[in-house]
């Protein structure tokens, strides 16, 4: 039904698939003390603060919050356990902004929306986000572009009003990923002989979403970034721009455990899109790597599931787009 152009993936280590690969490694691993991942806390002893206060503090500064879901719900029915009293991720976005970064990089739909864990530990909240420097390496958007210091200034804002009298916790991660973006990014050739470009997306995600449900994956929030944002502000590049967030409970589980500070990267932006002018359709998502390269991840029972989940959903782009 699409014929795969090619599979480009740019890791930290190797990653091999059944398909071309390009594959960026790097021999020897460079720490840096410069954090892809800020933590904002405050104290909350007497709990006037909430994952709902905090969603609204972030929806006052146009950063409108499209999920914001409590984890430990699914947690303790699924493993009669939980990690910490609160504990939710979330995801949010700032429209003109992201509207902004997308026309000028389209990868930027990988943090489209952008997320944030919310825990609660010792009567602390804490709010865990990307710095400015995380959401450049990752998508290749040079640091001084004007939309992205706005993005991450906004986020320090909302952080701030969100949390009163909090402060940046000091972190000491030891980032290993060299610099490099970590992406993984597909293209598959797109034939619209026998349908138009809205059939052609319909029908291939309705494909994708039948095969990862039924693998534990939950997709819980979509968005039409052609209809949403693009319309809205009246661009017409695009046959279709889509975004998808991805989780898996039996991946943020056991990470959260040791590193509640994953949820900066959690749920994953998967995006897909097509521009008039091209017969290809892109997709791309950011790597686990980007989890295990910026958390100082080293404990088997967090890789493993993150590694195999990441198979997963490459195994499945392959077949569907063969």
């Amino acid at each position: 039904m699409k014929t795969l152009l090619s599979l480009g993936i740019t890791f930290l280590l190797f990653f091999t698939t059944g398909c071309s690969t390009t594959t960026k490694t790097s021999l020897t691993k460079v720490t840096t003390t410069q954090q892809d991942v800020q933590v904002f806390s405050t104290d909350n002893s007497k709990d006037t603060i909430t994952p709902q206060t905090i969603e609204e503090a972030f929806d006052s500064l146009g950063l409108s919050v499209v999920g914001n879901n409590d984890m430990n719900i699914p947690f303790k029915k699924r493993f009669k356990h939980t990690h910490y009293k609160i504990y939710n991720l979330a995801m949010f976005m700032h429209n003109e902004l992201t509207f902004k970064l997308i026309k000028k990089y389209p990868a930027f739909g990988a943090l489209t929306p952008l997320t944030m864990s919310i825990y609660t530990k010792n009567n602390k909240i804490y709010i865990a986000t990307l710095t400015l420097h995380g959401m450049a390496r990752t998508t290749q958007i040079p640091a001084n572009d004007p939309d992205l210091i706005a993005y991450a200034q906004v986020i320090q804002k909302a952080l701030k009003k969100a949390l009163p009298n909090g402060s940046f916790e000091k972190l000491d991660f030891q980032p290993t990923h060299n610099n490099d973006p970590l992406q993984v990014n597909f293209t598959t050739k797109v034939d619209l002989s026998d349908k138009d470009a809205e059939e052609y997306i319909e029908d291939f995600e309705a494909e994708f979403e039948a095969e990862m449900e039924p693998l534990g994956f939950l997709l819980p929030n979509f968005t039409n970034v052609q209809e949403e944002l693009f319309d809205e502000y009246g661009y017409d590049a695009y046959d279709f721009y889509h975004t998808y967030s991805i989780c898996k409970f039996d991946v943020i589980y056991p990470v959260s455990k040791l590193h509640p500070e994953a949820g900066a990267w959690a749920p994953c932006s998967f995006y897909l899109y097509k521009k008039k002018d091209e017969d290809v359709m892109h997709m791309g998502f950011l790597s686990v790597e980007n989890w295990i390269t910026t958390l100082d991840i080293k404990d088997d029972a967090s890789i493993k599931p993150l590694r195999e989940a990441q198979q997963m959903i490459v195994d499945i782009l392959q077949d569907i787009s063969e």
